[in-house]
């Protein structure tokens, strides 16, 4: 029995050996030694170091300066205010009044079947007041 775990620990010891010097080294880091010709007429070697800027992005602009967005699920809405859960806060809980046409716009959605508890919306308020100036949502199926 001990004479078998001697050759089992020879075969270890021999194949971690041949596996660390047989194996290849790792070039998946080197960096690259052919230069990029861009252009076929007058070669231009590109460096790796600065980006091509292909397209400059535009951060899209909010919907008002000054306005907090509030992302949740409706626990109640009539035409007067709407209560939120907060989208990644089950404790986070936030009751906002709404303005002149908010309010127009919620007694529309009301006449329709309004906003059903668990509703997915976003609220576009003015923090200093916590007055919503925008609601955006799709009201569910009315029940």
């Amino acid at each position: 029995m001990k004479k078998l775990f001697t050759i089992a620990a020879v075969c270890a010891l021999g194949m971690t050996l041949l596996g660390t010097l047989a194996a290849p080294r790792a070039a998946a880091q080197d960096p690259m030694l052919v230069p990029i010709i861009v252009n076929e007429i007058e070669p231009i070697v590109v460096n790796e170091v600065a980006p091509i800027v292909v397209k400059v992005l535009t951060p899209k602009p909010k919907i008002a300066p000054g306005l907090e967005k509030f992302e949740g699920y409706i626990i109640h809405a009539n035409i007067a205010q709407v209560t939120v859960r907060a989208k990644g806060n089950d404790l986070g809980i936030q009751t906002f009044a709404l303005n002149q046409t908010v309010s127009a716009q919620m007694q529309r959605i009301v006449d329709q079947g309004g906003y059903q508890y668990g509703d997915k919306i976003t609220v576009y308020y003015d923090p200093s007041s916590h007055t919503a100036v925008k609601i955006k949502g799709k009201p569910s199926r009315p029940l």
